[in-house]
């Protein structure tokens, strides 16, 4: 069993709990499961596809879930009308699962096709305006805007 100790990072940073905690629950899952096999690509700048191979899945048993930071891909096999077969050999997993996907902040599901065996769920990343890097220039003041208000002329008695 490996495992990688963040005490030292942990010592020098602060706020970045999540990340240490999200590094260690991922190891420790990745040595649990491994079925479904996935694979996670990056198709573009920010683009990925996520490939879960499904084999045997229809459709109506896999559910998706897609909420902050965290994708969930669910398989949960209908129970088949002839239950009492008799195998000689079964090499095909054909069992329920759930696998997560932790996501990174600004990553969202853009859409999610079933193909030959191999579930495709592509992401993309958008990442606000305010929050892309915007370059500052030294030494210039911005102008003042200035906004005329009219509150309206009063129209009242006028004192002599």
């Amino acid at each position: 069993m490996n495992r990688f100790d963040f005490t030292p990072y942990r010592r020098n940073t602060v706020g970045f709990d999540r990340l240490f905690e999200l590094l260690e629950n991922t190891g420790r899952a990745a040595q649990n499961e491994n079925y479904p096999p996935f694979n996670i690509e990056r198709t573009g700048e920010n683009d990925y596809l996520v490939t879960v191979a499904v084999a045997g899945f229809k459709p109506e048993e896999i559910e998706i879930t897609a909420q902050q930071n965290l994708l969930i891909v669910t398989g949960s096999k209908l129970s088949d009308s002839n239950d009492n077969r008799d195998f000689l050999h079964m090499g095909i997993a054909n069992r329920n699962f759930e696998r997560r996907f932790q996501l990174a902040d600004h990553i969202h599901v853009t859409n999610a096709d079933l193909t030959d065996g191999l579930l495709l769920v592509t992401l993309v990343r958008e990442v606000p305006e305010a929050l892309k890097p915007r370059k500052i220039e030294i030494g210039v003041q911005p102008t003042p805007t200035v906004i005329e208000h009219d509150e309206g002329k009063k129209k009242g008695p006028k004192v002599a």
